[in-house]
């Protein structure tokens, strides 16, 4: 059934698109689709680009956001965008690995002490541009990178030290380089889709996951955990990214208007995440949910686990990409 309403939804789409080139005036909105719920920065970040992107172009340039996958999951929307039925994805990069692989550097661990660091070096021209180049290179044009600060550990079982994450069992995505992580850690990593977690933490499947705060408040998922441990192991980035068949056949000003619309969405939804993770921190708390900071021993130790990921990510992604992001790890 969901795959006859995803393919409805796909031929209503091309029916818009066709409409929308076939005369030179855009009569409907075209379709921004994340798989985010409304409230979270995902949210805000694509809200704030159709917003910039109507202004610049003096009404012109309509898009319409559609958030909780009502167009499809993460995997649905990068083929769709990727066919030029859904001409803006904003998405967090892990899901995209198997579409671009050198998005697999964004899976290196434990890299960055500061988002400001990871920010300044998202932004770097140079590596900008390589990334850039990967992105088109399978089908699609990267127009930036948002985050919501920093991935997270919640769990029933307290960790204040490296051998405190010995055998707990811990959600995460279906991704290689995120199990191989948490396996060495000493971890039980457990790939398991998102929608179970609640029902999971409270029926004790699992004792643990990991997320960025927003996700941990806005699913409440703090309520079945003890603590919130503050590994800091990945940042959340969040890319919006462009049909590239829909972005070339558009003028040189329109894709211009892109540009300057995402880099004035990236920065707002920046400094709306920054605002929100200190409101969140303080929801946690107030619900009774126990924050705990890592001493540096525990973070050197965390480094040192990670070398068997750092060494699987060199392999699979170009050097450059590598070099650039992961310094000497």
């Amino acid at each position: 059934m969901k795959r006859w309403i995803h393919a409805g939804f796909a031929v209503l789409l091309l029916l818009i698109l066709a409409g929308c080139t076939a005369d030179t005036r855009q009569r409907y909105p075209y379709p921004l689709a994340t798989a985010s719920p409304e409230d979270t920065v995902t949210q805000i970040y694509a809200e704030k680009f159709a917003e910039e992107v109507d202004a610049l172009s003096g009404g012109r340039i309509k898009i319409q956001v559609y958030a909780n996958s009502v167009l499809g999951g993460d995997r649905e929307l990068l083929e769709s965008c990727y066919d030029g039925d859904i001409p803006f994805v904003v998405q967090n990069t892990a899901p995209q690995v198997n579409f671009i692989p050198d998005t697999a550097v964004f899976d290196a661990p434990c890299l960055f002490e500061d988002l400001d660091e990871v920010r300044d070096t998202v932004d770097e021209s140079e590596f900008f541009e390589a990334i850039r180049d990967a992105y088109r290179k399978a089908g699609y044009e990267l127009l930036g990178y948002s985050d919501q600060g920093f991935r997270v550990m919640s769990t029933n079982k307290i960790v204040q030290k490296f051998s405190d994450f010995k055998g707990q069992k811990l959600r995460t995505m279906e991704n290689r380089y995120h199990i191989e992580f948490w396996k060495g850690l000493n971890a039980n990593p457990t790939p398991m889709s998102f929608s179970e977690v609640y029902i999971g933490l409270q029926q004790n499947t699992i004792d643990a996951q990991e997320n960025p705060y927003e996700v941990i408040v806005s699913n409440r998922l703090y309520e079945q955990q003890d603590y919130v441990v503050n590994t800091n192991h990945l940042p959340h980035l969040i890319s919006l990214i462009v049909s590239e068949k829909f972005f070339g056949d558009l003028s040189e000003e329109d894709r211009m208007i892109l540009i300057k619309a995402q880099e004035m969405a990236k920065e707002y939804s920046r400094k709306v995440s920054d605002e929100r993770i200190s409101k969140r921190a303080e929801e946690i708390v107030n619900n009774g949910t126990k924050i705990i900071d890592l001493d540096e021993k525990t973070r050197e130790d965390m480094v040192k686990a990670s070398a068997s990921v750092y060494k699987d990510i060199r392999k699979n992604v170009s050097e450059r990409i590598a070099d650039w992001y992961m310094g000497t790890n």
